[in-house]
């Protein structure tokens, strides 16, 4: 089973009503592999057919975040950008130069987290966490510190 089948499978197990919008829409955002804004999972869904508009992006969206199968991050373009949760919680590394993306492995912040909490009571949902830096791409050939 795809992970598209099985976004699908686990909402319609939890009672969710799949509409031929809806399983597009996750379609969609599920074959990416990458992070999608909603106007451009919109734009990908014009190809295909006119039968949505961007309210129903938007909605399918946060039933998506809701139901824990996606994320939402703003990684520095002042828009909201979603992925599925298809390798768990991870954290974005955004490169200032390229825009590329990339996805680490949330455990690397976890103990910042723990700290958080031990030293301010304060509990951090560091899942929806971007660092922005340099990739390894736009650093060579430059001396980028």
């Amino acid at each position: 089973m795809t992970h598209c089948h099985t976004i699908i499978a686990d909402l319609r197990q939890q009672g969710y009503r799949i509409t031929p919008q809806r399983e597009m829409i996750i379609e969609v955002i599920a074959h990416s592999g990458r992070h999608m804004t909603a106007e451009e999972i919109f734009d990908e869904l014009q190809v295909h057919t006119r039968a949505t508009n961007i309210a129903t992006v938007y909605r399918t969206l946060e039933l998506l975040v809701e139901a824990g199968f996606a994320s939402h991050n703003d990684l520095g373009s002042g828009k909201v950008a979603y992925s599925t949760m298809r390798h768990g919680p991870h954290i974005h590394l955004v490169c200032r130069h390229c825009g590329q993306v990339i996805d680490a492995d949330y455990h690397l912040v976890a103990p910042l987290g723990e700290q958080l909490k031990e030293h301010y009571s304060f509990n951090a949902d560091l899942q929806h966490i971007s660092i922005f830096g340099v990739c390894a791409d736009c650093q060579k050939g430059e001396k980028i510190t």
